[in-house]
């Protein structure tokens, strides 16, 4: 008699994904709207330049308390520098309030000194939240930023993207599957 495995697929309002068999990959432009992109940032200080990418979260209507998720990412940001280097910074939180994950990317004007692991300053700023019953979600989604980032030729064209449309439009090419 053979063994089988039954799959249930069940989508919860504000959950994850279905799980299937198959490897689930997280795409950014699922937690990432085009308003929630920003070139370039009016701040050129690391914690105003996160409030601003969290008054951008705000003002396109993802997150419900600002001034909560100010405070959570500045705490988390006051334990390590997420200046993950390569120009890179990834500032995140997790927030009661928010029922997804969410994301907010800029371009400083010019590079921010966000006492990186590498001691360079930041030349683009990924901001993620989401709350604290998607951990594994937040996770993945940290993962999944550092991996497209960490291709040269990308960061290279993200950090010369001249406009929030262009850069927006790199992030959605970038998960395109490649195919032969």
């Amino acid at each position: 008699m053979s063994r089988g495995v039954l799959l249930l697929r069940i989508r919860v309002p504000g959950g994850p994904p279905p799980f299937d068999d198959r490897r689930f990959v997280m795409n950014i432009t699922d937690i990432l709207s085009p308003a929630a992109v920003k070139v370039p940032l009016v701040n050129t200080e690391k914690r105003a330049a996160i409030e601003e990418l969290v008054d951008l979260l705000a003002e396109a209507g993802l997150i419900q308390d600002a001034e909560g998720l100010k405070r959570v990412v500045w705490e988390r940001e006051q334990q390590r520098s997420t200046g993950i280097g390569d120009g890179l910074a990834i500032p995140h939180g997790k927030i009661e309030s928010s029922q997804d994950l969410v994301m907010a990317i800029g371009i400083p004007t010019e590079p921010i000194d966000f006492d990186a692991l590498d001691e360079q300053p930041v030349e683009l700023i990924v901001l993620l939240a989401s709350p604290p019953t998607r951990t594994a979600d937040h996770i993945q989604a940290l993962g999944k930023i550092s991996r497209i980032m960490s291709d040269p030729n990308f960061r290279n064209a993200a950090y010369s993207a001249t406009s929030a449309e262009t850069l927006y439009q790199l992030f959605r090419e970038a998960e395109k599957p490649v195919t032969s």
